[in-house]
């Protein structure tokens, strides 16, 4: 088995205190013991706290990244949209199941969730994340849908927010208390499939 570096044990250490307790209220010290390393040698490896949350930032953003596009994406698919509601609805559901369970993402979304009101830059990250970059994405993606006659023509804006906004809300349900993850899971789906009968277009 390969040992964890001392430098991974620190940034472990620190996501899941940062969950948990917010970055004001994690010290040094406590980032160290989590880590099974004296204070001082902490500093052999980083800076300092911010500069443990700059690291720990670009890790979760890129493995959020690589792993969140791949997603719900068959061979066929890798670099199309969705050529159906069904393929809409799967492919997204895939996206939102990585977004649940995966552990690194829902520590980094609690964190970004206590501290944004706290710090504007965690609050224009945990706004990117929770709802503009999503709304981004599928509004391009709605638009499309409806030009290739997938989608009834429609706001793609006010669709994109419709399609996004609650799963935002059930996903912040399920990090409040994980033992609601089959409800959330079952009202998630019934949101998707009211979404694609009411939207998808009717030959």
């Amino acid at each position: 088995m390969e040992k964890t570096s001392t430098k991974d044990r620190i940034l472990t250490a620190a996501l899941d205190l940062f969950s948990e307790k917010g970055f004001e209220a994690t010290s040094i010290d406590a980032i160290a013991e989590a880590a099974g390393i004296k204070g001082p040698s902490l500093y052999k490896h980083f800076k300092g706290k911010n500069d443990i949350l700059d690291t720990l930032l670009e890790i979760v953003e890129d493995h959020y990244s690589k792993n969140f596009e791949a997603s719900g994406k068959s061979e066929r698919f890798q670099t199309e949209l969705p050529q159906s509601m069904e393929e809409l609805t799967r492919a997204t559901f895939a996206k939102i199941n990585f977004t649940m369970h995966d552990q690194m993402v829902q520590k980094m979304r609690k964190f970004l969730t206590i501290e944004q009101f706290r710090n504007p830059r965690i609050g224009t990250i945990a706004g990117i994340h929770s709802i503009d970059g999503l709304h981004q994405m599928f509004r391009g993606m709605f638009s499309v849908m409806m030009k290739s006659g997938i989608l009834v023509k429609d706001d793609p804006d006010a669709l994109a927010l419709e399609f996004v906004a609650p799963v935002t809300v059930l996903l912040q349900t399920y990090d409040r208390d994980p033992s609601k993850e089959k409800e959330v899971i079952k009202r998630i789906k019934a949101h998707m499939k009211h979404f694609a009968d009411t939207y998808g277009k009717k030959d």
